[in-house]
């Protein structure tokens, strides 16, 4: 039964739209880091390259489509993990 309040999250649809955003920034930093004025400044894609970086991300095209591999692979499971977590508090 759950609590007066609360509503239960659908853990797919949640980690869905989280991951589908999370993953969509990556991919428009990296693209705008690509780009020559922003390309050659260090902290655009800093911390992405500091978690993928050692499998294979780099501020290129094909970094990008595998920086949003990674990304929306992680997020998805991080957030449905929370919305378990969260189905289960309020149970």
């Amino acid at each position: 039964m759950v609590k007066e309040g609360y509503s239960k999250i659908n853990k797919v649809k949640f980690a869905l739209a989280i991951a589908t955003i999370f993953a969509a920034l990556v991919l428009i930093l990296t693209l705008i880091a690509i780009i020559e004025p922003f390309g050659h400044h260090p902290n655009t894609v800093a911390l992405i390259s500091i978690i993928y970086g050692e499998i294979g991300y780099t501020p290129t095209f094909l970094g990008a489509l595998l920086g949003t591999f990674y990304t929306f692979i992680d997020t998805f499971i991080l957030a449905w993990i929370f919305a378990w977590f969260y189905n289960k508090l309020i149970d």
